[in-house]
């Protein structure tokens, strides 16, 4: 976290805590580049993104810049990198894309190469959060039944999410009964 384009790395202090750095949105409004307080919040975060991973190749100034000074209805011109830090999917989703890895791995395998080559580059959380059904309920031990029976109904499926933890580093599986994604 060294390159502070627009000079706008920041530090704070949290109480107890080490000293921090983040990239700051009103630092960037400063350096009077775009009006950043105007841009929709969504454009917000991934102006935001773009300073953290602004390397001068994949990321430019220039393109920090296109993005800051974004107006609803400009022609488009220049293509934003999108960069993220983590990929969040739903078991409907998460499931078939570690279908996708699976046979990506058989097929480097089976080219002759390293199948752990085959990894994906950002963690990648597979959130199992709609799957329970409720067979049982009005009891304190309906929620612990029903989830029983879901892995029992599904356990090749929880086999296969549990394999895809353990065949990648950067796979993970929150099951049900945890918690729940939703935007």
């Amino acid at each position: 976290m060294s390159h502070s384009p627009f000079n706008t790395l920041s530090r704070f202090h949290p109480p107890g805590q080490p000293e921090a750095l983040f990239y700051s949105l009103p630092a960037l409004a400063a350096a009077e580049i775009g009006n950043i307080a105007r841009l929709p919040v969504s454009l917000r975060i991934v102006l935001e993104s773009l300073l953290r991973h602004c390397d001068g190749q994949r990321v430019s100034e220039g393109s920090i810049r296109e993005l800051a000074e974004w107006q609803p209805r400009a022609p488009r011109s220049a293509e934003i990198p999108f960069v993220v830090a983590r990929v969040v999917l739903q078991d409907f989703t998460g499931v078939p894309l570690l279908c996708d890895l699976a046979a990506m791995r058989h097929a480097a395998q089976a080219g002759g190469h390293d199948a752990r080559s085959i990894e994906p580059l950002v963690p990648v959380d597979l959130v199992v959060d709609h799957s329970v059904q409720v067979d049982h309920y009005g009891t304190p031990q309906a929620l612990q039944q029903n989830m029983r029976m879901e892995f029992e109904r599904n356990a090749e499926r929880y086999q296969f999410m549990k394999w895809g933890m353990q065949a990648f580093d950067t796979f993970r599986v929150v099951p049900p009964g945890v918690g729940i994604v939703h935007q």
